[in-house]
C-alpha cells in the first residue's frame, strides 16, 4: 500500500518466488488468495504461473470443501530441482506459501529431504483494544501506540479497509490467524456490535477472511440488560440463556466462521456473574453453550483482583488473585471454555514470575495472555523486544515436565501493539514483536533470536553479517533487559505514573487501591509473599518453584523484590548489595541506550530513510526517559536508604 510501511513484506521478499515458474493446484478462496500473490510476484519479478515444468509446486492435495479453513499443516521440501509444497488444508497452503517467503533464495537451491510444519498451538490470537467511538480518556485505542484503529473511526467501521485486508496478510505471514477486533473494557457503542451493528464487524471479517483470519467479539456479559432489555444477565436463568442462543445464531447468520467471544466479567468493574451469586464456571458455561453449536469459543479472561485493595492492608495481595479464583473451578469450564491467563499474576511488568495459575488447572483449556503493546515496556517510543521474555515464559515448565507452551492448549494471545500509524506500529522496530509473537505462537520452543535474523532479513534485506543485519540485532537483542535495568529493579515492578503507565514516578502507586506496593522504607525494600512470614503467593506454586521462591537465600536475583522485603545491603548473588545494584544497572542502562542510538546513527544510508528517522527520533525520547528513570530512581532509593553510591557517581 502506498505511504504504508511493508514490514515483514517488502516487495524484495518476493523476489525468489516472482522470478520463478509456479504451479499452483487446488481451488477455493485460500488458494485464490496464494494463486494471487504468487500472480503479482512473476508480474513483478518475470516469472510465471505455469502448467508444467515449474520451479516450484504448491499444492492442495484436497480442497476440504470449500477450501477456507481445514487442516494448517503443510509439507516442504525440494527434489531434482523442484521445491513443492503440499497441504491437505487451504490453510495449511496459504502458510506453506509464506514459509516459502521466508526461506527466500534458499527455498530455491540444494536439495531438501521432505519435512511436516504444523503449528503446535491450534489458536495464535491477536486481541485489539480498540474503542468504536473515542473514549475520553484511553482514546480511540485502549493502550494503543500507534495513532488510531485499523478497524474503527467516527464511531463506526472504516469503509476503506484494504489496509485491515494487508494487516490480514501480514498477520498470516507469520502465523497468526485470529483477532478480536474490539476492546475487552466494552462501552456502549462496542456493545451493539453484538446486534444491531453485526454487519460491520461482517465486513471486517470479509476483510481478514482472504489470509485464513477468523474474526472474534469482545462482548459485554451485561448484553441481556443493556441490549436485550432484560431485568437480569443471570447466567442460569432461562430467558437470558434463550436471549444469548438468539444473538450467537445472528451473529453465526452474518458471518459464517466467527470464531468466538472475548469476555472480561467481574473484573475492574467490569459486569459479571458475581452480581448473581454465579461463579465464573457458570458465566463461562452459559456463553458457551451459546456458542458450542456454531464451532464458537469463549475466551474467558482470568484478570480478575481486588481493584478497591486498602493499601494499609498487608494480607492482601493482588498477585494472588487469579489463582484464588480459578484453582477451585478446574474441571467446571465446558471444552469449548477457554480461560484466558496473563502469563505473570499482575499485569505484563518488565519482569514477573510466570503465573502459577498456569500449572494447576489440568482439567481446563486455558490460553495465555502476552501484551506485545508495550503498556510497562516504553510504549512503543522506547526499542524493547520482547522475544526473550516471551521464550523464558514459554519454555518456564511451571508444571513438572510440562513448559508453558505445551499448557496453552487454548492457544497463545496477545494484546496487538499495531494502529492506523504509516509504520504499523508507530516504533518501526516495534514490528519485531509483533512479528516474533506470531513465530513463537506457531512454535512456542523456537529460538527467539533465530526469529529476530528472519524478521531482519526480511524487513530490512539484511542477510546476516552485513553491516546493518549486525547492527539491529545488537540494538534488539538486549533492548528488553536493557529497559529493565533503567526502570523497576528486581522484579518489584510497576513505579510508574499512575493512568497512562509512562515514565517514572516510584510512589505512584503506593497508596492507591491497585494493588501495586513496593513497601520501600528506610530500611529496605520488596514485598514479602513468602509462605512464613508475608502473603503466602510463594505457597501456590508446586515444588519445586514454591522452595525456590520461598526463601532470599534460594529466590533468583532478577524476581528478589516481587517475593521479598530486604534489607538494602541484602547480598545478592551477584556479589553485590541491592542498593548498588539499583545505582549500577540504573546507570548501565542509560549508558546502553546511548550505545544503541549511536548505533542506529551508524545504520544512516543504509535504511530507508523514512525508517531511519522515526527511529531516530524515538531513540531521543528514549533517551531523555532513561535518564529521566535513572536520577529518580537512583533519588528515591539514596534518600530512602542514605546508602551513597559506593562509585560516587552525581545522585541528585
Amino acid at each position: 500500500m502506498q505511504g504504508v510501511d511493508p514490514a515483514w513484506l517488502p516487495e524484495g521478499a518476493f523476489r525468489p518466488i516472482g522470478t520463478r515458474r509456479t504451479l499452483i493446484r487446488g481451488a477455493g478462496p485460500l488458494v485464490d488468495t496464494v494463486r494471487g500473490e504468487v500472480t503479482e510476484a512473476c508480474a513483478r519479478f518475470g516469472g510465471a504461473v505455469v502448467e508444467d515444468d515449474p520451479d516450484l509446486v504448491l499444492e492442495l492435495t484436497d480442497d476440504g470443501g470449500e477450501g477456507d479453513d481445514g487442516d494448517e499443516a503443510f509439507t516442504y521440501g525440494r527434489r531434482d530441482g523442484c521445491t513443492t509444497v503440499t497441504a491437505t488444508g487451504a490453510r495449511g497452503l496459504l502458510y506453506g506459501f509464506f514459509h516459502v517467503v521466508r526461506l527466500g533464495e534458499a527455498a530455491f537451491s540444494g536439495e531438501t529431504e521432505l519435512e511436516h510444519q504444523r503449528p503446535e498451538l491450534a489458536l495464535r490470537m491477536l486481541d485489539h483494544w480498540d474503542n468504536v467511538a473515542v473514549h475520553p480518556v484511553m482514546g480511540q485505542v485502549e493502550r494503543g501506540y500507534a495513532g488510531g484503529s485499523l478497524f474503527w473511526a467516527d464511531g463506526r467501521a472504516r469503509g476503506d479497509l484494504e489496509r485491515v485486508r494487508a494487516y490480514g496478510r501480514l498477520l498470516a505471514a507469520c502465523g497468526i490467524n485470529a483477532v478480536a477486533v474490539n476492546n475487552v473494557n466494552v462501552h456502549a457503542a462496542e456493545a451493539r456490535l453484538l446486534t444491531d451493528r453485526i454487519g460491520e464487524v461482517a465486513d471486517i471479517a470479509g476483510a481478514l477472511r482472504p489470509y485464513g483470519i477468523r474474526t472474534h467479539l469482545s462482548v459485554t456479559f451485561a448484553a441481556p440488560v443493556v441490549l436485550g432489555g432484560l431485568e437480569t444477565a443471570d447466567p442460569l436463568a432461562t430467558e437470558v440463556r434463550e436471549w444469548w442462543a438468539g444473538a450467537v445464531a445472528r451473529v453465526y447468520a452474518a458471518i459464517s466462521d466467527f470464531g468466538g467471544f472475548v469476555v472480561k466479567a467481574d473484573s475492574e468493574g467490569q459486569p459479571g456473574p458475581f452480581a448473581y451469586g454465579r461463579s465464573h464456571a457458570d458465566g463461562a458455561n452459559m456463553l458457551a453453550a451459546a456458542l458450542a453449536p456454531h464451532g464458537g469459543t469463549v475466551h474467558w479472561r482470568a484478570f480478575v483482583y481486588d481493584h478497591r485493595q486498602d493499601w494499609r492492608d498487608r494480607s492482601t495481595d493482588r498477585a494472588r488473585a487469579a489463582y484464588d479464583h480459578f484453582v477451585p473451578l478446574d474441571g467446571e469450564f465446558a471444552e469449548n471454555a477457554v480461560l484466558q491467563v496473563k502469563h505473570g499474576p499482575m499485569d505484563f511488568q518488565v519482569r514477573e514470575p510466570v503465573s502459577p495459575l498456569i500449572g494447576a488447572m489440568p482439567g481446563t483449556r486455558l490460553a495465555v495472555e502476552l501484551q506485545a503493546t508495550q503498556e510497562y515496556t516504553g510504549q512503543q517510543r522506547h526499542v524493547c523486544w520482547l522475544g526473550p521474555m516471551w521464550s523464558e515464559v514459554l519454555r518456564c515448565e511451571i508444571a513438572e515436565g510440562s513448559p508453558v507452551g505445551a499448557l496453552a492448549r487454548g492457544g497463545l494471545v496477545a494484546v496487538s501493539n499495531v494502529g492506523d500509524d504509516p509504520f504499523w506500529t508507530g516504533h518501526p522496530l516495534a514490528q519485531a514483536n509483533l512479528y516474533t509473537f506470531g513465530r513463537l505462537a506457531w512454535e512456542p520452543g523456537a529460538d527467539p533470536h533465530r526469529i529476530l535474523d528472519e524478521w531482519i532479513r526480511l524487513s530490512f534485506g539484511a542477510g546476516p553479517g552485513s553491516g546493518p543485519a549486525v547492527g539491529l540485532r545488537s540494538i534488539l537483542d538486549g533492548s528488553w533487559r536493557t529497559y529493565e535495568k533503567y526502570t523497576a529493579p528486581l522484579g518489584v515492578g510497576f513505579m510508574v505514573q499512575p493512568g497512562h503507565h509512562y515514565g517514572p514516578s516510584v510512589d505512584g502507586y503506593e497508596y492507591s487501591p491497585w494493588g501495586t506496593y513496593h513497601f520501600a522504607d528506610r530500611d529496605g525494600v520488596g514485598v514479602d509473599r513468602s509462605v512464613a512470614s508475608g502473603t503466602g503467593y510463594a505457597g501456590q506454586y508446586a515444588k519445586p518453584w514454591a522452595e525456590l521462591y520461598e526463601s532470599p537465600e534460594t529466590c533468583p536475583d532478577e524476581l528478589l523484590l516481587f517475593f521479598h522485603h530486604v534489607s538494602y545491603d541484602h547480598m545478592l548473588k551477584s556479589g553485590k548489595t541491592v542498593i548498588q545494584h539499583i545505582y549500577d544497572t540504573h546507570f548501565e542502562g542509560v549508558a546502553e541506550v546511548e550505545a544503541a542510538r549511536d548505533v542506529w546513527g551508524s545504520l544512516v544510508g543504509l535504511l530507508d530513510p523514512a525508517r531511519h528517522a522515526r527511529v531516530a527520533e524515538r531513540f531521543e525520547e528514549q533517551l531523555r526517559s532513561a535518564r529521566e528513570w535513572r536520577d529518580q530512581v537512583n533519588s528515591y532509593f539514596f534518600r530512602k536508604s542514605g546508602v551513597p553510591d559506593e562509585r560516587g557517581r552525581r545522585i541528585y
